[in-house]
């Protein structure tokens, strides 16, 4: 079991590993869906968790077919979730606190990397009251592919000044392991979405129920609740 002094830095996934952004998600993707006379399941919804936003569309049209317009869908969702978020904000998940008060107190650089356009991303964590806390942020508008292409990790290691194979990469879903294990990263899945994937739990280095449990796998004493 790897120890967290062993890495140089660490890159965080932002939805559903910092933020707790998917059942928001969610509930505006079904809420749109019931507008235009559709349904969409839980599971189909918690099912695009991690996707990059063409194979999200990939999926929405194999599922509600040609006559939907998605510019329509992603409107209604966009703002849906504009509503639910400015009525509830946007929990960050526990332990997130734990990670970065020690990596701060080490000295131990950290980023994020994410699939999220960089306007969506720093609105979230405004919302979350996070905006000041990822200094080094890496958006899908940065690559030409994003996840589960490796593209993301290296770019974010190399704004880190560290070699990715010095990096441990935090991921809640099998698209964020896959690009996290293809970049040549550590990756540690803390999954977002239960029951886990059996692939990306395959894939992985390390697995821990929440990121708390996770810090204390790699030797790390919890010092924040």
């Amino acid at each position: 079991m790897p120890k967290l002094s062993d890495f140089s830095a660490v890159i965080f996934d932002m939805d559903g590993l910092v933020l707790d952004t998917e059942g928001g998600y969610c509930l505006a993707w079904q809420k749109a869906a019931l507008q235009l006379g559709y349904r969409l399941t839980d599971s189909f919804c918690m099912g695009l968790s991690g996707l990059p936003g063409p194979a999200i569309d990939h999926k929405l049209r194999g599922h509600l077919g040609d006559a939907v317009s998605l510019d329509v869908f992603r409107q209604l969702s966009s703002q849906y979730w504009h509503a639910h978020v400015s009525r509830h904000g946007i929990a960050v998940r526990h332990g997130v606190a734990d990670w970065l008060s020690h990596l701060k107190r080490q000295q131990i650089p950290y980023g994020m990397a994410t699939n999220s356009r960089r306007a969506n991303a720093v609105q979230c964590l405004q919302w979350a009251g996070m905006a000041d806390e990822f200094t080094s942020l890496v958006c899908r508008d940065d690559v030409a592919e994003g996840k589960p292409d490796p593209a993301i990790f290296w770019l974010a290691a190399e704004r880190l000044q560290v070699a990715i194979a010095d990096c441990l990469v935090l991921e809640d879903s099998h698209t964020g392991i896959v690009a996290a294990n293809c970049a040549g990263a550590v990756a540690a899945y803390v999954p977002s979405v239960l029951p886990a994937d059996s692939a990306a739990i395959s894939l992985c280095d390390v697995m821990a129920d929440d990121l708390a449990a996770l810090l204390a796998r790699l030797g790390v004493q919890t010092l924040v609740s």
